[in-house]
């Protein structure tokens, strides 16, 4: 895992980047939501990242995006607001 932190004109962003085998893109697209989850039923709520993007977003006036390529990893950059 690597952890990247920088300035950017409109405050400061990080980055978080694993090695693991990535995301198709179509769980990409719905990491985000509510309840969503790839584990088993009844292994997982799915709100871990929903309420994450929910703070960064609306608490923070931020943005949190996933960048994912099967086979490559995951990156989450946050970015939030000087």
């Amino acid at each position: 895992m690597q952890v990247a932190t920088r300035a950017v004109p409109a405050g400061v962003e990080i980055r978080i980047r694993d090695n693991g085998t990535g995301m198709p893109e179509a769980v990409r697209q719905k990491i985000f939501q509510p309840f969503f989850t790839t584990k088993a039923l009844g292994e997982g709520t799915g709100l871990g990242l929903s309420l994450s993007f929910d703070i960064v977003t609306t608490g923070h006036g931020g943005t949190l995006v996933a960048e994912s390529e099967e086979g490559e990893g995951t990156e989450f950059v946050v970015t939030l607001p000087a």
